[in-house]
């Protein structure tokens, strides 16, 4: 329960290890992930640590297996998921047995992938080949003519090559490639050569990157040697493939029948040779995942191992840690757990450290707690042992989001949503989503779910669903409106003067009969949700600067709860959080009650809406120390009696407290100084600013050696930020008027553009419309009402925590507590591959 309000109490210290216990001792530390080792070699390079042969050998294990599972996945083959709990770290002794294991594998799919890689590269030639002799066979036989000498049929290509003694090539090339190919043969050869192609209709596998490409038969038919050359070189340089062929039909339907023969049965081999890469991939692919987690944890113990320290025996490993108070023992057990696994005779000795150094912040959270944690982690990690904001967070942080979303209809999708991710929660997880957008809905989902919930309250308080109100208990007000009304005025306006208001309020939230009134609904609606934004915005500042107390007293800095806490919360409450006492006033003094305006009586006109003050404007004067005199004659110029002199007081006794502010803390830490140095530098007992609270180190004021003029300068820029801060942090809470007004605008808009005139169309062409028009309202309340105005109200509330609130009492100058834990590495190194 401690660790929810405060970070856990840390306590460093001393751990001695024999050497041959330490693997075990240590592996047991990470499967419980509750101790931060700090680094005892931070001079010594990484290559010349103890334990660096053995990170080297993980690294390559870790090689291998990235290998294997980069041809599993190629080939598409499921890997199972690690059942129930994760394998425990091996022992040092079987890495032996991983390695000969990892090495066999690769060795194994490396020669099938090349023996495979050569057989398809073989194929590709044949089929090459077999391609040629086809359609080189197509271009002899172009245009056969008979001849009446020989009484057979000729070629007028092979009679060239007779008659002229013309020389071919043939071969094969790249598909995109031949146009170039064609330009370059004929300015290379003058235009000596001829040349012929056609496109091969199936794709060929490439063998080095198993890629499907498209290629094309050529033939180029020229005369003489020289030619031959520059031909060859051309197709060289263009990376063409050339093969031989024969002249001869005969010698050419030899050859192919051949070709034919080899290609079946390369067919049989790479079909057998593929089958085996398979068996062995399945194989593999069965026990990678636990294999993945056996060599990291490995790696992970010999990291930590090498921020420990060797004594002088060379046969005992000493090492610092940080740890929670609460879980030594736990630690303890854990300790004794890995030295009898070992087989270890001496039991290792875990020893408290006294020191000055500042501990690691740790707070323990759940699954729901996790997400506001990480809110308050975003703004800074907490000061050790200062008081953790989340749990405040949990509440006040879906409620101010609320208080600018709010709507019964868009807060219910929203909690659907949330509640759906928190259903579905062990499913979705398992699927692990590569999706960083996701991730980041999926991570927030228990505020998401509470942000909807909130805002359907508010929804309900404001009694605004898609813009429409719900009549639920009946309206406090009558029904007036009739056809002369309807012709004389175009718009409802609401009198709480006249005989219309019933004179008892709606039992819950706003009438619903205000969402008619168009005349004066944002008069209306705007003063009540700007005066409940300043009073919200007070008591969030008043309660941070409450919790700032709690700090001052945890870490005995009595002098700070005089001269900083007592001021600041005399400052709040003297001039705002009267200007919130003076709103309830106003509201249970004044009222518009029928005959109030009409009435003849002092007192009654007195208390009547018409000599209502502006609150504005009696804080304006109160602290110009003026008054301005009703120009009402029947109406009193004060609210309550005394009321210029409480507020002078007021104003006098939160100006006294600027130079408290700013001047009382270097006043004490000067003449603490002073005393000090009476004494011959001793400590002065009973010491306000420095001290401990439960045992643990606790941060000191650090004043007694800063030079008086840094102390006047910080505390200067603290007075100033706060009184600045609190006229201006008060004008900042308005912004949950401001963005309430703008959603209930955007919505009714989309109402009235839309889905208003959808329902107001007949017949079955308005069913259709009415389809359409529903369908393009959703995708606007959804994405725009819902996702950005959303997104826009969840920053503002954030930044009203972060500044407005946590300003008040919060350092966030700590450092995180990271400990040693498999959990963490393994999930770290699962995202990484992600």
């Amino acid at each position: 329960m401690g660790s929810l309000f405060r970070s856990e109490e840390m306590t460093l210290c001393q751990l001695f290890l024999q050497s041959e216990a330490a693997y075990a001792c240590v592996s047991e530390l990470g499967e419980l992930g509750l101790v931060q080792f700090r680094d005892l070699n931070p001079d010594v390079n990484a290559f010349q640590r103890k334990f660096v042969n053995e990170v080297r050998r993980c690294d390559e294990m870790e090689r291998k297996l990235r290998y294997l599972e980069k041809e599993i996945r190629r080939d598409g083959i499921p890997m199972l998921e690690i059942p129930g709990e994760c394998p425990e770290a091996p022992q040092p002794r079987e890495m032996i047995d991983l390695e000969a294991t990892f090495e066999k594998l690769e060795n194994e799919l490396r020669e099938v992938n090349q023996n495979a890689e050569a057989l398809k590269r073989n194929y590709l030639e044949l089929t090459e080949l077999k391609h040629i002799l086809r359609k080189t066979q197509v271009f002899f036989d172009e245009r056969l003519y008979c001849d009446a000498d020989v009484g057979v049929y000729r070629s007028p290509l092979r009679q060239a090559l007779e008659s002229a003694g013309l020389y071919f090539v043939a071969g094969v090339i790249l598909r995109e490639r031949i146009p170039a190919f064609e330009r370059m043969l004929w300015r290379a050869c003058r235009g000596n050569v001829f040349l012929r192609q056609a496109e091969i209709d199936t794709p060929l596998e490439d063998p080095s990157s198993s890629d499907q490409v498209y290629k094309s038969v050529f033939i180029i038919f020229f005369q003489g040697d020289q030619l031959k050359t520059r031909v060859k070189k051309i197709c060289e340089g263009f990376r063409a493939t050339l093969y031989p062929c024969p002249e001869s039909p005969a010698d050419r339907r030899e050859m192919a029948m051949g070709v034919m023969t080899r290609i079946e049965d390369l067919n049989t081999v790479l079909g057998q040779t593929q089958d085996h890469r398979h068996r062995v991939l399945v194989a593999a692919a069965k026990n990678i995942k636990n294999w993945f987690v056996k060599v990291r944890k490995i790696k992970a113990i010999y990291h930590t191992l090498n921020l420990f320290n060797l004594d002088v025996t060379q046969k005992c490993l000493i090492a610092e840690c940080w740890v929670p108070a609460l879980d030594m023992e736990t630690i303890q057990l854990a300790l004794r757990r890995g030295t009898e696994r070992s087989g270890s005779s001496v039991p290792p000795i875990l020893n408290r450290m006294e020191t000055i150094e500042d501990p690691p912040t740790y707070n323990r959270t759940n699954k729901f707690t996790s997400a506001f944690q990480h809110l308050i982690y975003a703004y800074g990690v907490a000061t050790y042992r200062e008081v953790n904001p989340a749990p405040y967070t949990v509440i006040t942080f879906p409620f101010l989001f609320a208080v600018m979303f709010g709507d019964l209809g868009h807060g219910a999708i929203m909690a659907a949503f949330g509640f759906w991710m928190c259903y579905k929660e062990k499913p979705l997880q398992a699927k692990k989503i590569d999706s960083e957008i996701w991730n980041i809905f999926f991570g927030g989902r228990y505020i998401i779910l509470l942000m909807g919930l909130f805002s359907m309250y508010t929804g309900l308080i404001y009694n605004d669903i898609f813009s429409k109100s719900l009549n639920i208990f009946g309206s406090s007000w009558r029904n007036n409106y009739d056809g002369s009304t309807l012709q004389s005025n175009q718009l409802l306006q609401l009198n709480p003067d006249s005989k219309d208001y019933l004179q008892y309020p709606y039992p819950f939230g706003i009438d619903p009969v205000w969402q008619l009134a168009e005349a004066n609904k944002i008069i209306f609606m705007n003063g009540y949700k700007m005066k409940i934004s300043i009073i919200i915005g007070v008591f969030h500042m008043l309660f941070g600067v409450c919790l700032s107390l709690w700090n001052h007293l945890y870490f005995k800095r009595r002098i700070s709860i005089y001269v900083e806490f007592i001021p600041q919360i005399l400052f709040l409450s003297l001039l705002f959080f009267y200007m919130v006492l003076l709103m309830f006033i106003k509201w249970t003094t004044y009222g518009a009650t029928p005959g109030h305006f009409g009435s003849q009586d002092p007192e009654i006109v007195k208390t009547s809406a018409f000599c209502a003050p502006s609150i504005l404007i009696t804080f304006i004067n109160m602290m110009l120390f003026k008054h301005d005199k009703n120009t009402r004659p029947q109406c009193d110029d004060f609210m309550f009696s005394g009321q210029m002199f409480i507020q002078k007081l007021f104003v006098i006794v939160a100006l006294l407290c600027v130079p408290i502010m700013l001047f009382g803390k270097p006043y004490f830490i000067m003449r603490e100084q002073k005393q000090r140095a009476r004494q011959g530098h001793q400590p002065v007992e009973g010491n306000a600013e420095n001290g401990t609270a439960g045992g643990a180190p606790v941060p000191a004021s650090g004043h007694h050696d800063e030079e008086i003029t840094e102390v006047f300068i910080h505390q200067a820029i603290h007075t100033i930020e706060f009184v600045l801060g609190s006229v201006s942090h008060t004008a900042s809470y308005l912004r949950l008027w401001a963005l309430s007004l703008a959603h209930a605008q955007l919505a009714e808009v989309a109402w009235n553009m839309l889905l208003r005139k959808g329902l107001m169309s007949n017949d079955y062409q308005g069913g259709i419309f009415l389809y359409v028009v529903f369908a393009g309202w959703a995708a606007i309340s959804v994405s725009i009402l819902v996702l950005m105005e959303g997104l826009s109200a969840f920053l503002h509330t954030l930044r009203l925590h972060w500044v407005e609130f946590q300003s008040k009492f919060y350092g966030g100058e700590g450092y995180l507590f990271q400990p040693f834990s498999f959990e963490i590495i393994l999930d770290s190194a699962g995202q990484a591959e992600e």
